[in-house]
């Protein structure tokens, strides 16, 4: 299953990433490739019946 993802970067530092088909799937990381990681895990949790 493919779903699109919305990455953004904070001034604060890290990452914010969400789904914008699944509003309430958002996650975050310090490194583009932990935000990419959280909000897989988070995507199978939104799914999850």
């Amino acid at each position: 299953m493919k779903v699109t993802v919305v990455l953004e970067s904070q001034e604060e530092g890290g990452f914010t990433v969400f789904v914008p088909s699944l509003p309430s799937c958002i996650s975050e990381g310090d490194t583009r490739e932990e935000a990419i990681d959280n909000i897989k895990e988070a995507i199978e949790l939104c799914l999850e019946p």
